[in-house]
């Protein structure tokens, strides 16, 4: 996801320049901000992708940047708070927040969540993204349809989700922890072995329907949609 840029909003500097490490790590690009007011302006002036928003902040509360923000922008904001209750939660949620996150907070559950959260508002904003096709083959993401040699194959939601990631980037390894990371994203952490488990399963819908493509194991590394 390179060429994203991420604005963070939180006093604490210290948490700005650990999310600020771990972010630009994975290639974002990130803007800090300590004040609510200056973040409203930032979001304006800056056009972030994505906004990490803290509720307790000097002049601005984060209720009321996410209300500011809201009235001008969609772009997707995650709530990262002390604020653990089921109303704050609710709160943010009701002003326009995609997600919400209580501190403390595993960094790694941050990334992946930035992640999942950018990947819905892309989907969203580029529909006609939202389908890959080879020959006899066609993946649908937003009816969630797998289509092989012209039939409907019913597929698990996650089975679909991994061959679209996969085909999407046609010819480019993934190791099993990336696919855990990006597929099955912030809401499951688990062995690698799931992904292989959803892998034999769909080679059992693929295997031997088109030789210009094909679902491969790249061993000691991961897996690749491979095609001619």
């Amino acid at each position: 996801m390179d060429g994203i840029k991420i604005l963070i909003v939180d006093d604490d500097s210290n948490i700005c320049e650990l999310l600020r490490l771990y972010l630009e790590k994975e290639g974002f690009s990130v803007i800090t901000c300590g004040d609510g007011i200056k973040a409203v302006e930032l979001e304006k002036n800056q056009t972030p992708d994505i906004v990490l928003l803290d509720i307790m902040l000097p002049g601005f509360d984060g209720w009321h940047v996410c209300r500011e923000i809201r009235k001008t922008s969609n772009v997707p904001i995650i709530m990262i708070t002390a604020k653990s209750e089921t109303f704050d939660k609710i709160l943010g949620l009701e002003l326009g927040a995609d997600d919400y996150i209580a501190k403390p907070f595993d960094t790694k559950e941050v990334v992946a969540r930035v992640k999942a959260v950018l990947r819905r508002s892309i989907g969203n904003n580029q529909a006609e993204n939202c389908e890959v096709r080879f020959d006899k083959l066609l993946i649908n993401i937003s009816n969630y349809e797998l289509i092989v040699d012209g039939k409907v194959i019913d597929t698990p939601p996650k089975e679909l989700e991994l061959i679209y990631h996969l085909a999407s980037n046609p010819n480019r390894v993934f190791t099993r922890d990336q696919l855990l990371d990006e597929v099955w994203g912030f809401d499951y952490y688990g062995d690698s072995r799931t992904v292989d488990v959803h892998v034999k399963r769909l080679r059992e819908k693929l295997e031997g329907v088109s030789e210009k493509w094909s679902l491969k194991t790249v061993w000691g590394v991961g897996y690749k949609f491979d095609t001619k």
